[in-house]
């Protein structure tokens, strides 16, 4: 009789076992991140806000270093926030084999990758080759040897049936959005200017600091940020953005391919930090190793990270540059100038002491006529139904576009749109057919301008 009883009881456990098994498995989420060694902050801020198809349960995996205590310590700050707390579980693999164990184990189907860029193609080449999606910071290639890997990795990526995609914020920003939108309406814009390389056709400039707060504490960076071979130069890092940009608004929802792009100059200059302000930013006592390299006059250390690229993008002259300075003035943030020159109007994008720092857009018009001015008014208001609350102001040289509070959450949270973007896709099981070939065409520029500045 014991005997039989033992093994109904086991027979029940065995049932209990595989029904909690099922619902565990039921409960998991479509989607499950793996974030992979989370160097820079933009690996936290993917996870900012919770997404309902999204597992709460994030493993990541990464080398012992202060970089991931940082990680790890702004996910608590998510999860402990009074407003709209997120629900993260982190689970962390460190260790020198922490991407093969990641590969082993393969305990999500989406890879995270915001950190060091010295090795980040060769991480996504190899994700993809494992059949898992890629979520990227920028830039995803640093070089030509990168680029050329990174686009056979696309056709890779096709093979597998799996996305690869980067993280470009500032198709987010509302400013950059309305600008797009006046642009294509031809009552407004007109056409593009040809432009030239002496005033080009569109123009783009980012200035950004070292020294920044980063969701309301001073941001720490890792001594590799300042090491070009990691991080990557200024002109194939931030211009990643300027130059996606150019795309998205000149030729919306259109194939670019290399062919599209001439290189006419690239040029390259450093910022020069001193140690006390490398410590500040950094908290660390003296410039590692694999810095004395870039060490300028025995005490301060030289970093690529200027640079400017003028080329041409199919018919029209564009130009970006971007600059690093260590800390901004007091009240004032990273700061981007956008200029694109119509037939009818130009449309700029102004961020200094006159907008009280903040990005501010503006409709330029030389001595307007009557019949433009009721043109403009009348159009804008397609506009307005668009973006309810947007509004235009007249000033001397035209108008500016008054644009709500509710439009302008900032940086951090353009990290979560572009998050639910490719969700989206990831939904859909497709890219929009333009998205692979523009950015296959966009790191062919910054790298190939890198390769004629460091020519040059």
């Amino acid at each position: 009789m014991s005997v039989r009883i033992l093994c109904f009881t086991c027979i029940a456990i065995m049932f209990m076992s595989c029904k909690t098994d099922k619902k565990e498995e039921s409960q998991q989420k479509e989607i499950q991140f793996i974030t992979v060694d989370p160097g820079h902050f933009h690996a936290a801020l993917v996870q900012k806000y919770s997404y309902p198809e999204v597992d709460s349960t994030v493993h990541i995996y990464a080398p012992k270093s202060d970089d991931v205590k940082l990680h790890l310590n702004r996910i608590d700050g998510f999860n402990s926030r009074d407003d709209n707390p997120t629900q993260w579980n982190s689970i962390l693999y460190t260790g020198n084999d922490f991407f093969e164990k990641m590969i082993s184990e393969k305990k999500g189907n989406v890879v995270v990758l915001a950190g060091n860029n010295q090795k980040k193609t060769e991480y996504i080449n190899k994700s993809i080759s494992e059949g898992l999606h890629v979520l990227a910071d920028k830039p995803m290639a640093i070089n030509t040897e990168d680029f050329k890997l990174l686009k056979e990795t696309f056709q890779l990526a096709k093979q597998k049936n799996v996305l690869l995609y980067d993280v470009m914020t500032e198709r987010f920003e509302i400013t950059s959005i309305l600008q797009r939108e006046l642009s294509m309406n031809k009552a407004i814009f007109g056409e593009f200017e040809k432009g030239s390389l002496e005033n080009p056709t569109i123009t783009k400039e980012s200035v950004h600091h070292f020294f920044k707060y980063v969701s309301g504490n001073i941001l720490t960076r890792p001594p590799w940020f300042f090491d070009v071979e990691q991080e990557g130069e200024g002109i194939v890092d931030v211009t990643t953005h300027l130059v996606d940009l150019i795309q998205w608004q000149c030729y919306p929802n259109q194939i670019l391919n290399e062919s599209d792009v001439e290189l006419i100059s690239a040029k390259r200059e450093p910022t020069i930090l001193t140690k006390k302000e490398f410590k500040a930013v950094t908290k660390q006592n003296d410039f590692p190793e694999y810095l004395r390299k870039d060490i300028v006059n025995d005490t301060a250390l030289a970093v690529y990270c200027n640079g400017e690229i003028n080329y041409k993008l199919k018919d029209i002259h564009a130009k970006v540059s971007v600059k690093w300075n260590y800390k901004a003035p007091e009240g004032t943030k990273d700061t981007h100038f956008s200029k694109m020159r119509g037939t009818l109007a130009n449309l700029s994008i102004k961020q200094g002491e006159a907008q009280n720092y903040k990005p501010t857009l503006y409709i330029e018009v030389e001595n307007p006529s009557e019949v433009y001015t009721k043109t403009l008014l009348e159009e804008f208001k397609n506009l307005e139904e668009k973006y309810s609350g947007i509004s235009l102001k007249e000033i001397d040289n035209g108008w500016e576009v008054i644009i709500p509070e509710s439009y302008k959450n900032g940086h951090e949270a353009h990290f979560s749109q572009v998050t639910e973007k490719f969700i989206e896709y990831l939904t859909n099981g497709n890219l929009p057919e333009w998205e692979i070939p523009n950015m296959i065409t966009k790191y062919y520029t910054t790298t190939k301008a890198l390769e004629l500045a460091k020519s040059n």
